[in-house]
C-alpha cells in the first residue's frame, strides 16, 4: 500500500485527502495541520456562540464537479432558514431537502450583497449604472467617471501593472475613487506595483462593459445569460459557516480510515538523490518525527515548502525566499444597534443593512472590510434578534506595528475605528469583541512573484511532489479552484500521469470552467 503524505488540513489538503480514500483503497493517506483546526482560512471560529468566518466566503462555482462535492458533503436546503421564514423572504430550496432549523448538515441559499462605503455613503459592489449610483457621486462627477471610461474605450494602456489593469477596464476616475487606496491597503503596495495577473484572476471578466451587458440581460430576461462571478444574486452557505464544511470533511475522512495529526508543523521535506522525496519531518510538542511516504501532496505556503526542502539550487531558494504574502487580522464585536440606515428593499431582522461584508474606501481609518454575520446565516449569531455580530477586516504583514498589537489594544483600535466610521456612536455599547489573526493569508504578486514560473518548472522536476491549493501555487484561488488543483492532483496520481500542467493551469485561463 502505497502512502501519502498530505500538508495542511485546509481546502485543498482536505479535499485531496479525502478524494483519495473515497477512489481507492491502494492508499494510506495522513494529513498533518499546524493548528488545532480545520479550514486553513476558510475556518469558522466559534467565540461563545458567535461564528467568525475568516475572511468571507461564498460558496460559489461554476464547475460542476465542486457543486456536486458540496451537495454531497452539505445538501442544499429543503425549507427556508430562520430569518427567511421570519421576514417571509425567499430563497431556493430543493425538494426532500433537508430543513435548516431541525439538522445542522445542510447548504443555505443566500441573497448575496456586497457594497462599497466610500464619503459615508453605500455604492454596489461591482459599481452599478442606477439613479442611486448616480445619485450618491454626484452629477458632476458621473460625468467625467462617463468621459474617463470612454477615454480608455479609444487609448487602451499597456497593462505593466495592476493600476493599467483597473483602469483599462474602470477608467482612470473610477478607479482612483474605488480602487487605488483599497488595493494599497489590502496589499501594503501601490497598484502601479502589483502585477496586473492579479486582477486578470481575481477580476476576470469584469468591467464597466461587464456591468452593462449584465444590466441589459436582466432588462430582456435572457436565460442563460453568462454571470462573472463578482455579479452572482445568490450563493451556497454552510448553516453553521465555511469551517462547517471542513469540519465535516475531515469527521468523514477520518472514518474512510485516513489519520489527521493537528498541532504537527511540517519543517522539512526529505530528497533523494534522484531527486524523489522520500518523507517529510514535522514538530510537534518540541519533538521532530519523520516520517516516510510514496507521495507528499503540499497546500503549505512555497515560501516554507522550498525552504525546508534540502538540495534546491540557490537560484530556486531565492525565488522561494522572496515570495510575498499579506496577513490578515480580524475581530468580531457583538453590538445591540448599527447605525446604518437599510435604504434597500431587502427586509432583515432589526431593519440592519443587508450586505454580507463592506468594502471600505475611507482614508480615516485602516480598516480594510466589514462583515455582518447576521447576513452570511442566521445561525451564526447566539442572539440574532437582539445583537449584531460583526467582524472588521485589517491587512498587515506579520510582525510590523498592527500585528505586535495585543489583542486588547488591537479590539481598541478597529472600535475607534467604528466610531470615526460613524457605524456606532460610543465604544461603550460595545458588549464584547474577539480578535483572530492569520498567516500567509494572501498570496502576493509582487517581488519575486514575477520568477514563480521558474520556481514552479523546478518543483514540476520532483515526480512525487503535488502542490495545491491557495499558498500550495502562490495563487489567489478562491475554494472551488483550490478544490479542483485537488481533484486533479487526485486523477494523477490515480493514472500514473507524471505531468503536473493540469494541476497548474487551473484558473489561469480566462474562460477555465466559465460554463458547464
Amino acid at each position: 500500500m502505497k502512502k501519502v503524505l498530505v500538508i495542511g488540513a485546509g481546502p485543498a489538503g482536505l479535499t485531496a485527502a479525502y478524494e483519495l480514500l473515497d477512489k481507492s483503497n491502494d492508499y494510506e493517506v495522513i494529513v498533518f495541520e499546524e493548528s488545532d483546526c480545520f479550514g486553513g482560512i476558510s475556518r469558522t471560529v466559534n467565540y461563545k456562540g458567535n461564528r467568525m468566518d475568516m475572511g468571507g466566503h461564498r460558496f460559489f462555482s461554476k464547475v460542476l464537479e465542486v457543486n456536486e462535492w458540496w451537495e454531497k458533503m452539505l445538501p442544499t436546503q429543503g425549507a427556508m432558514p430562520f430569518d427567511d421564514v421570519v421576514l417571509h423572504r425567499t430563497s431556493t430550496i430543493v425538494p426532500n431537502g433537508p430543513n435548516p432549523e431541525t439538522t445542522d448538515r445542510v447548504m443555505l441559499r443566500r441573497n448575496r450583497l456586497s457594497r462599497i462605503f466610500f464619503n459615508s455613503k453605500f455604492f454596489d459592489y461591482p459599481v452599478s449604472l442606477k439613479f442611486e449610483t448616480i445619485k450618491n457621486m454626484g452629477f458632476g462627477t458621473t460625468i467625467v467617471v462617463g468621459f474617463s471610461y470612454l477615454k480608455t474605450i479609444f487609448h487602451k494602456r499597456q497593462e505593466n501593472s495592476l493600476e493599467d489593469f483597473y483602469i483599462n477596464r474602470f477608467g482612470k476616475k473610477l478607479y482612483s475613487m474605488f480602487f487605488e487606496n483599497y488595493t494599497e491597503n489590502l496589499w501594503g503596495r501601490h497598484p502601479s506595483e502589483i502585477s496586473p495577473e492579479w486582477g486578470a484572476q481575481r477580476v476576470k471578466g469584469l468591467s464597466i462593459k461587464a456591468v452593462l451587458k449584465d444590466i441589459f440581460g436582466k432588462i430582456f430576461n435572457k436565460k442563460n445569460r453568462k454571470v462573472e462571478t463578482s455579479l452572482i444574486e445568490e450563493f451556497a452557505y454552510p448553516k453553521l459557516g465555511p469551517g462547517q464544511l471542513w469540519d465535516l470533511t475531515a469527521t468523514d475522512f477520518k472514518k474512510m480510515g485516513g489519520k489527521i495529526i493537528k498541532n504537527a508543523k511540517v519543517i522539512n521535506i526529505i530528497k533523494d538523490n534522484k531527486n524523489v522525496v522520500t518523507g517529510i519531518i514535522y514538530e510537534k510538542a518540541g519533538q521532530k518525527i519523520t516520517v516516510e511516504g510514496d507521495y507528499v501532496i503540499s497546500s503549505m505556503p512555497v515560501k516554507d515548502l522550498v525552504m525546508g526542502m534540502n538540495s534546491v539550487p540557490e537560484r530556486y531558494k531565492k525565488i522561494a525566499k522572496g515570495l510575498p504574502y499579506r496577513d490578515y487580522m480580524t475581530v468580531g464585536v457583538l453590538i445591540p444597534h448599527l447605525n446604518l440606515k437599510n435604504e434597500t428593499k431587502t427586509k432583515t431582522i432589526g431593519n440592519i443593512v443587508p450586505d454580507n461584508w463592506v468594502y471600505v474606501h475611507d482614508r480615516n481609518v485602516k480598516m480594510g472590510r466589514f462583515q455582518i454575520y447576521n447576513n452570511w446565516s442566521p445561525y451564526m449569531v447566539k442572539d440574532i434578534e437582539h445583537s449584531i455580530w460583526i467582524g472588521l477586516e485589517y491587512f498587515c504583514d506579520e510582525g510590523d506595528s498592527m500585528w505586535s498589537m495585543t489583542d486588547a489594544d488591537f479590539a481598541q483600535m478597529a472600535i475607534k475605528e467604528m466610531v470615526t466610521m460613524g457605524l456606532i456612536n460610543d465604544e461603550k455599547v460595545v458588549i464584547d469583541s474577539h480578535v483572530e489573526r492569520v498567516k500567509k493569508a494572501y498570496p502576493a504578486y509582487f517581488d519575486t512573484y514575477e520568477h514563480m514560473d521558474e520556481l514552479r518548472n523546478y518543483l514540476n522536476t520532483i515526480p512525487n511532489l503535488f502542490c495545491v491549493g491557495r499558498n500550495g501555487q502562490h495563487r489567489y484561488n478562491n475554494i472551488d479552484h483550490s478544490m479542483c488543483t485537488s481533484f486533479e492532483t487526485v486523477k494523477n496520481i490515480l493514472s500514473g500521469i507524471t505531468s503536473k500542467d493540469n494541476i497548474w493551469n487551473v484558473n489561469t485561463e480566462k474562460d477555465y470552467h466559465e460554463e458547464k
